[in-house]
């Protein structure tokens, strides 16, 4: 029996950061639990009238966000605000398959235009790593706004 997977991310800002994942992979923040969304609504306003209307206090709105697939494919995403800073390498990372159907210098070419997009949404270039056959087809790690690595693959 296979298991659904949640990938959790600790953050300091975890709406600013799930907000920049959102941009980066083309999900959607849900709406809070028993709120029937307007066409053209706002989760993330909807998020903010929910918890001022349940009591929570203000210094703990931002304790968390999430995120979902669309399409119902991929894993949730979670963000989970944290006090300590990153201080070392990731052990876990995503890859951000963007060219996986490309090879040689249109592979690069179209990683280079997803890495100019990312660094414009807050995302920091960090290498390029040339395509060595037969092990390696090339890739880019970046940074994301609060310094998780990631791969452009």
């Amino acid at each position: 029996m296979s298991r659904v997977i949640q990938v959790t991310f600790d953050a300091h800002d975890p709406k600013a950061l799930s907000t920049f994942w959102r941009d980066v992979l083309g999900y959607v923040h849900p709406f809070p639990p028993g709120v029937e969304p307007e066409p053209g609504a706002d989760p993330l306003a909807a998020w903010e009238e929910f918890l001022e209307r349940t009591g929570v206090p203000e210094e703990q709105r931002n304790s968390s966000s999430a995120l979902e697939d669309p399409d119902g494919n991929g894993p949730r995403l979670f963000f989970q605000q944290v006090p300590e800073d990153k201080v070392a390498k990731n052990r876990v990372h995503l890859d951000v398959r963007t060219a996986s159907d490309l090879r040689g210098e249109e592979r690069m070419a179209a990683l280079e235009k997803e890495c100019e997009r990312l660094v414009a949404l807050g995302a920091t270039r960090f290498r390029r790593f040339e395509p060595e056959p037969p092990l390696s087809i090339g890739f880019i790690v970046m940074q994301d706004p609060e310094g998780n690595e990631f791969c452009l693959d």
